[in-house]
């Protein structure tokens, strides 16, 4: 067989696999373009004395819907409780129909869930703003857990700061900005689900209204919700983004914090985001 003949071999089958299951949760009659799944099978499947080519291919598809769908269930055990089992089952089924696997670790399944959610409201409304706030947080936590940390700058090493240092944060960090304090409801909601025996969410998660700023990272192993107050998460967000350290601390102008509270706010604030190890780079601007 040819290496051009195996990759189309592949491609068929993996496309066979990951051909949505029926409301049933059986293997579907008829591919989307309207071919019959039995010849479809029986084109690269043998049947045994047992069972026929589409039962075989049957197992595998599954297989493939169940491992998918308990893969996210697990990841975004908030979004769940917030919109309730049925609409989230319904959900991640047509996410995962217009936006299947293509990675080779589940960890990434969800990586477009908040995107496509903005893109397709239908599935949350009318809690379409708490839903999507959920799924970011979410997702911020699967990156912070896996994202690298990399040797952190000492307090000596930030002593000199300039205007033109440019601080690099942790690659694990993910900075939010929200219209809910969601990370409340998934402290609350993994406390419940870590207890031995717990059931699932029942009843639909209720959070009010509440603009919130949030520092996702991780230290010794274990992800934090870090709250920030506006003022910090523009001056976080400017230096993630590569602003030097005196164009982020600008963004200080923007708010309503009395001139005279500032120098104390900042010695404060940097003292905390260097002792959590946030800092890993320093450099010079060029100019």
């Amino acid at each position: 067989m040819s290496q051009d003949t195996l990759k189309h071999l592949q491609q068929r089958m993996a496309a066979a696999v990951m051909t949505p299951l029926t409301a049933r949760e059986t293997t579907a009659r008829r591919r989307p373009d309207g071919v019959r799944m039995e010849l479809e099978a029986a084109a690269f499947i043998k049947p045994n004395d047992r069972l026929t080519s589409l039962e075989r291919l049957e197992i595998y598809n599954r297989q493939y819907w169940f491992r998918v769908l308990g893969s996210l269930t697990e990841d975004f055990p908030g979004l769940r409780a917030v919109l309730g089992r049925t609409r989230f089952d319904g959900l991640i089924r047509a996410y995962l129909t217009a936006c299947p696997s293509r990675s080779y670790t589940m960890r990434n399944l969800g990586s477009r869930l908040p995107a496509w959610l903005a893109e397709n409201p239908q599935w949350i409304d009318p809690r379409g703003r708490l839903a999507l706030d959920t799924a970011r947080l979410e997702w911020a936590h699967i990156e912070a857990f896996d994202e690298a940390a990399e040797p952190a700058l000492t307090a000596d090493q930030l002593a000199d700061l300039g205007e033109t240092t440019r601080l690099v944060l942790q690659p694990h960090i993910r900075l939010l900005h929200l219209a809910h304090p969601v990370h409340r409801l998934l402290v609350d909601l993994r406390r419940k689900l870590d207890r031995p025996g717990a059931p699932g969410p029942v009843r639909r998660a209720q959070v009010g209204e509440e603009e919130t700023y949030l520092a996702v990272h991780r230290f010794e192993q274990t992800v934090y919700y870090k709250p920030l107050t506006p003022e910090a998460y523009r001056i976080l967000l400017a230096l993630q983004g590569g602003a030097p350290l005196g164009a982020a601390l600008e963004t200080l102008e923007a708010s309503a914090m009395p001139e005279a509270e500032r120098p104390g706010f900042l010695r404060q604030a940097f003292h905390d985001w260097a002792s959590f190890g946030w800092f890993i780079h320093r450099g010079e601007d060029d100019d």
